[in-house]
């Protein structure tokens, strides 16, 4: 028996040592060892210092640990699939990267015309088996840089420069709105669209009208030129900056930045196509995944702004809240979530089209996309 006993302990040992040395083996690296052609389809160009650069800088830091060679196309066009084929035909690319959800169409057709090529659509909806969509929860970003900005403000009058009035711009207007009303309930935001995600001079023209009407002490974002944070920072109003970490050019009025980290994600799907183990998808990542955030805190955010953010860093990660739950009423005084519900994701990502109680619109669309 004892003999028995022996042999059955000496077989599982051997097994859990044979496990161990499994999981301790060296990632298979032969499918990097010949050069990949990734083409990247970018809205703008990829120094803006802003949303596109925020992709590029990604791209360019797993370029060498994938062996790729990156083809970028810049200021490409809604209307992309001529592009998307040149990349194919002429430049070789087996994988595609597109950047705008204005891509989307154009990548579904090339997806299903190219089997064999790989598409990774940011900011898309769509997929098929060799298409995967992805987006990260910005406005949970959002909702703390509006606790910063409450916090901050003396006026109680902010400002918000947004694109479009689409869903994903007004959830994030609606997220930052709640944010700073959880630490300052009698709080507007007044928000003025621009009508351009990359104009300098609508996003100007939206800055200065809302920095010209109202008291605002902090100016917001959603839009990928950098102007407004020129405007708050010429007339010393606080900011937050978007996409981007951009409080090197702004050191005396940037707060902070909800800022997109895309390095991680395109490391593991691009591998995932190396290796034969991409599956298309379209995923919507939770901030906790760290593919969004706030950039580093400035040193014009006290002790007590960073423990009333922490504090609400920490609601957000206990998984027992969210942004979107309610009670939460409309900027017309009408409940839309019930106590105790929340907001569904397919709302939230295709169909928000009210704005929360604080939101006070200012100016529609004043240029052209």
């Amino acid at each position: 028996m004892r003999k028995i006993i022996f042999i059955a302990f000496f077989l599982l040992f051997s097994a859990i040592v044979g496990i161990s040395q499994i999981q301790l083996e060296p990632v298979d690296t032969d499918v990097t060892a010949s050069t990949t052609k990734v083409g990247v389809m970018l809205s703008g160009v990829r120094l803006d210092r802003s949303y596109c650069q925020a992709h590029y800088e990604a791209m360019e830091a797993i370029r060498d640990k994938l062996n790729l060679e990156i083809v970028y196309r810049e200021n490409v066009s809604e209307d992309c699939y001529e592009e998307i084929i040149r990349l194919v035909r002429d430049e070789g690319c087996r994988i595609i990267v597109g950047v705008s959800y204005d891509f989307g169409e154009s990548m579904l057709k090339a997806a299903e015309e190219y089997p064999g090529i790989y598409f990774l659509h940011a900011s898309g909806t769509g997929h098929r088996n060799n298409l995967s969509s992805f987006f990260g929860r910005m406005y949970q970003a959002r909702y703390l840089s509006g606790v910063v900005a409450g916090m901050k403000t003396k006026t109680g009058e902010l400002g918000y420069v947004a694109a479009f009035p689409i869903s994903e711009v007004i959830r994030g207007i609606n997220a930052f709105t709640l944010g700073v009303r959880s630490v300052r309930p009698d709080a507007k935001v007044h928000v003025a669209f621009c009508g351009s995600w990359v104009e300098d001079g609508p996003a100007k023209d939206a800055s200065q009208l809302l920095l010209d009407s109202w008291p605002v002490d902090v100016l917001a974002m959603h839009t990928n030129s950098i102007q407004p944070l020129k405007e708050a920072d010429t007339r010393g109003v606080w900011s937050i900056g978007y996409n981007l970490d951009n409080a090197s050019l702004f050191p005396n009025t940037c707060l902070t930045a909800c800022v997109w980290k895309w390095k991680t994600y395109y490391h593991r799907q691009i591998l995932n196509c190396l290796q034969g183990k991409f599956h298309g998808t379209h995923v919507w990542i939770d901030m906790e995944e760290g593919i969004v955030g706030l950039s580093e805190l400035s040193r014009h955010v006290d002790l007590q702004m960073k423990a009333k953010l922490q504090a609400a860093r920490e609601r957000l990660q206990g998984l027992e809240f969210d942004v979107f739950y309610g009670p939460v009423r409309d900027n017309t005084g009408c409940l839309r979530i019930d106590a105790g519900e929340s907001m569904p994701d397919d709302e939230m990502l295709n169909s928000f089209d009210w704005y929360v109680e604080g939101v006070k619109i200012e100016g529609q669309r004043m240029g052209d996309a």
